[in-house]
């Protein structure tokens, strides 16, 4: 920033400083906002497993291919997306994704058979996952690396926030003894609504509301005037914005490390409503409202593990994420050895939502640090790439698993606590 002789600012200079931070916290909201609403069109399908097999006649491992097939085409789309979103700006990307996930969810809701289910639910992945990266570069755009753990712990807490919402509608949804073709069609209006506000309200850059410096944006004036000069810069090609993030090996080992904290968190997330809707836990009034703990232990714990990792460890993500994937193994663990019983269970599952989803706002906020604000967008489509490729494993595995035991859903927690183990010993090999 301009200073006056002697290191004094000028009035002019402190109120556009009063400006552009009621503007970034503008921005902060409105993409919140957005992302409030973009779990609606995705993690509402556990909830409609139970009327599909009932219905269509469709097994648990042939449902866990469905779901397969949506985070792999997520996957492949935010390896495309991260970089159309350091190339376009993440706000029309972002807008639009919102808008064709709310069109596609509708297509499934007229599925008769699995090719009719899977190919909307697949190319719905695929839309899905314009939402995030080109959302973070937003961010990446608009605040320091100082401050992104917590900027970053509010956006992955939006998404926690996204999944109570997604979790309460499909639960009213069911209240209301509507059929499963309706957890497709009324949540994602919400999203339909997000989109275009988002679209009215955000800006990719400070410049296009006439900051005329960006550099202040980062701690290091150098990293700063880089980043700036990097912007959408038609000169740079896709492949070397892709060599780049690929060559950084610490990266590429945090992407690994979440990998497998996606394989822990869709596993709960597909298949806890599955088993609160099963034959164990019939006699219990409410039972499918206990599922709420667990999107609501996530939004909590991504708001915590992004202040700890800026304010307690020094932004050293990767103790924060073992720590995290440490204490989430041993919740679910001990959601498996426990009996059955309302208030404990529902403490437990709050804990292992805490636990297993805390470390994203870590995982994310290593993007910009690891690899600057310039590869920030490809950067993150491409971790976001690897966590969908291993969750898109797990997801069919954890089907034929429970439904080779018998229809125990609950093998769900050990294997689950098993794929946290991973994630936090691999994360320890990562230092920025």
């Amino acid at each position: 920033m301009h200073q006056r002789p002697g290191g004094r600012r000028g009035p002019d200079m402190a109120e556009e400083e009063t400006r552009f931070r009621r503007a970034q916290w503008r921005i902060l909201s409105a993409t919140m906002l957005c992302y409030l609403f973009y779990y609606t069109g995705r993690q509402t399908f556990g909830f409609a497993i139970p009327g599909i097999e009932q219905e269509l006649g469709i097994g648990k491992a042939g449902l866990g291919w469905v779901s397969s097939a949506m985070l792999w085409s997520y996957a492949a789309g935010q390896a495309v997306n991260g970089n159309l979103g350091d190339r376009f700006g993440g706000r029309r990307m972002m807008s639009l994704g919102a808008m064709l996930s709310c069109m596609f969810n509708w297509g499934v809701s007229f599925a008769g058979g699995l090719v009719s289910l899977l190919v909307p639910w697949a190319i719905n992945g695929y839309a899905q996952s314009m939402g995030w990266a080109p959302g973070s570069r937003v961010l990446s755009n608009w605040w320091s690396r100082r401050e992104r753990g917590k900027v970053y712990g509010l956006y992955v807490g939006a998404a926690g926030l996204s999944s109570v919402l997604a979790f309460t509608t499909s639960n009213l949804i069911l209240a209301l003894d509507l059929n499963w073709r309706w957890i497709f069609r009324l949540p994602v209006l919400l999203l339909l609504l997000g989109g275009a506000f988002y679209f009215r309200v955000a800006r990719d850059r400070p410049e296009e509301l006439g900051f005329s410096e960006s550099n202040h944006l980062e701690d290091n004036p150098a990293e700063g005037r880089a980043a700036l000069q990097g912007r959408e810069d038609s000169e740079e090609t896709t492949w070397h914005r892709y060599r780049q993030v690929c060559s950084n090996w610490r990266f590429m080992i945090a992407s690994l490390a979440i990998g497998f904290q996606s394989l822990a968190r869709y596993g709960l997330l597909t298949w806890v409503p599955v088993h609160f809707l099963g034959a164990g836990w019939r006699g219990f009034a409410g039972r499918t409202w206990i599922t709420l703990a667990l999107p609501a232990g996530m939004a909590l714990g991504a708001v915590s593990s992004g202040w700890l990792s800026d304010r307690v460890f020094h932004s050293n993500r990767s103790r924060v994420i073992f720590l995290f994937m440490a204490a989430a193994s041993l919740a679910c663990t001990a959601m498996y050895l426990l009996p059955y019983h309302f208030f404990w269970s529902m403490t437990l599952l709050a804990l292992c939502g805490f636990f297993t989803y805390g470390p994203q706002s870590a995982f994310w906020a290593l993007c910009p640090d690891l690899l600057g604000t310039r590869y920030a967008g490809t950067g993150t489509g491409v971790m976001n790439m690897h966590a969908y490729l291993l969750a898109g494993l797990g997801e069919p595995f954890i089907g034929w698993m429970i439904q080779r035991s018998g229809d125990n859903t609950g093998l769900v927690f050990p294997l689950v606590a098993g794929a946290c183990l991973l994630s936090g010993a691999i994360a320890l090999f990562v230092r920025r």
